[in-house]
């Protein structure tokens, strides 16, 4: 009878689990697929790439909307046992609450497994990924300049023209019209032309040129003579990546270590660093937490059918307290490495708030005490 009572409310917890997470998944995936869309298509990427951005992007979403899916698919199944009075009988037989939230502590373990494995492995790989796949694009971007012969658009308002490139990479002939400032249009006109690599940008190099600025307010137009002129392309292509990681991109022992060479990696502090580790733990723990509060609230309002949506309120607003808490102390750990245990206050909160409503749920005795007190 226990082992079977486990595996059906673990099963309904699982189900129920699988469907929020689906839902959730799809409505941030739609929100992060329109601004990729609007950034590939409309660069002249096909749809592999951009079907290929959105799949990297999938690991950290899911990671994201794991705790919230198993909230709620806890919440919606101890609701349904209790409305269908399944959670009474069982209770009837002798269950105490402490033995009824077995299979929920098991359904939590499950969750802060798979939330690990996301924060530990598969959105470091990925977040690494996409940021080369995005560096790879940039350059090719660049690498459509790189065309001799025709007049090209990179952006509104920019029109970019080469007659010649020759075999060692110069750029013969330049023509660039710059119209973004609708109230200053500058031409820019070169014998030839380099392309460099900048901190932020390539840079268009013009040697030996001029530029001619009509201003549109006063109908003048200077013109300018120049032996080398450098025109900066960051507003035209994308950067390209120049070496620098971001530190959700690395494993979390190089975080833990936060060592010289990973600081110089990331650009970044060591408190930092090892924020980012404690945070991918303290995380993942929260998946652990949020089904425990979700079921010991609901158990707290007894069985009635009318008198559960206070309980489902309460449950909501302890996990929003729960997040809020691990944000804060998450905050504190990269100001000071050493306040790393404050990384945990907020799991550490939740898990000892539903031990205090089970505790409440096996005594309820306690309640109505307290309530008579007020």
């Amino acid at each position: 009878m226990t082992g079977r009572f486990d595996r059906y409310l673990l099963s309904q917890l699982l189900m129920l689990f699988g469907f929020f997470a689906l839902v959730l998944v799809l409505v941030y995936w739609v929100n992060r697929a329109v601004v990729l869309f609007d950034q590939l298509i409309a660069n002249g990427q096909s749809a592999v790439v951009f079907l290929e951005f959105t799949a990297l992007t999938l690991p950290n979403v899911i990671r994201i909307v794991l705790p919230v899916a198993a909230f709620a698919g806890t919440v919606y199944a101890t609701n349904r046992l209790m409305s269908e009075s399944e959670l009474v009988v069982v209770q009837a037989t002798g269950f105490s609450p402490w033995r009824l939230i077995r299979p929920v502590l098991i359904f939590g373990v499950f969750i802060f497994v798979v939330s690990s494995i996301l924060a530990h492995l598969l959105v470091p790989i990925s977040s690494a990924r996409l940021a080369d796949r995005t560096a790879e694009i940039s350059e090719n971007m660049t690498a459509r300049l790189l065309s001799e012969g025709r007049f090209l658009h990179p952006a509104d308002g920019v029109t970019f023209y080469i007659r010649e490139i020759t075999s060692v990479g110069v750029l013969s002939n330049i023509f660039l019209s710059d119209s973004r400032d609708p109230d200053r249009r500058v031409t820019y006109t070169a014998r030839e032309a380099l392309l460099v690599r900048g901190e932020t940008a390539p840079n268009l190099v013009m040697i030996d040129g001029m530029a001619q600025a009509y201003d549109t307010t006063t109908r003048r137009l200077p013109v300018t003579r120049f032996e080398d002129f450098a025109f900066d392309l960051s507003g035209l292509v994308d950067a390209a990546g120049s070496g620098r990681r971001s530190p959700n991109e690395l494993p979390t022992h190089m975080l833990f270590d936060a060592s010289v060479a990973t600081q110089e990696l990331t650009r970044t502090s060591r408190a930092r660093l090892i924020a980012e580790a404690h945070e991918r733990i303290s995380n993942a723990l929260n998946g652990l937490v949020a089904p425990l509060i979700g079921f010991a609230a609901l158990l707290v309002g007894g069985f009635s059918r009318f008198g559960i949506w206070r309980q489902i309120i309460g449950a909501i607003v302890a996990l929003i307290v729960v997040q809020m808490l691990t944000q804060a102390g998450q905050g504190a750990v990269r100001g000071d490495e050493d306040a790393w245990p404050l990384a945990y206050v907020g799991p550490l909160f939740g898990f000892l708030l539903a031990m205090g409503l089970l505790l409440i749920a096996d005594r309820p005795a306690l309640l109505r005490w307290r309530r008579r007190r007020a």
